[in-house]
């Protein structure tokens, strides 16, 4: 097994829109919405993700949430949301997919692990993957996602 590269970041807290898609499929339905909304408002900036809700066994359906981060002009609209994130340490790692199934749930698992063997502990606060490229976001294979694994000293 290849060695983790890590890093410690203090995420600053954000002001985000957020949008939700549910099925089989659902990081294409959300990152859609999102993409949609930013190219008809001509809005750009950081893209988050992360499951909500969770997959459940014995079921294809789950959430996925995507954030863009928006300041205070901003207004929701339509099934669209506003979030006001507080913010939080992380350890963050880089995720090139090209296999999705395999690579993100894979990487997480590295990135728990290291956590376990590290100074740091368990937090409550938000997972998230940041859609690096986000025009590829979301996509069959070939994109980029740093995970955010909460982390308290």
């Amino acid at each position: 097994m290849s060695e983790l590269d890590v890093k410690i970041v203090k995420l600053e807290p954000l002001r985000v829109i957020c949008f939700n898609g549910f099925g089989e499929g659902p990081e294409q339905e959300a990152l859609g919405k999102l993409f949609g909304w930013a190219k008809t408002h001509g809005k750009g900036g950081r893209v988050f993700g992360y499951n909500n809700p969770n997959p459940a066994p014995g079921s294809p359906n789950y959430g996925y949430d995507t954030w863009m981060v928006v300041d205070e002009t901003v207004e929701a609209e339509g099934d669209a949301r506003i979030v006001e994130f507080p913010g939080g340490l992380y350890a963050v790692t880089r995720c090139v997919v090209t296999k999705p199934w395999e690579d993100i749930p894979g990487t997480w698992q590295k990135l728990v692990r290291w956590r376990e063997n590290s100074p740091y502990r368990e937090a409550s606060h938000q997972w998230l993957e940041e859609h690096i490229d986000p025009e590829n976001a979301g996509g069959d294979e070939n994109f980029t996602l740093d995970l955010f694994l909460p982390i308290k000293e």
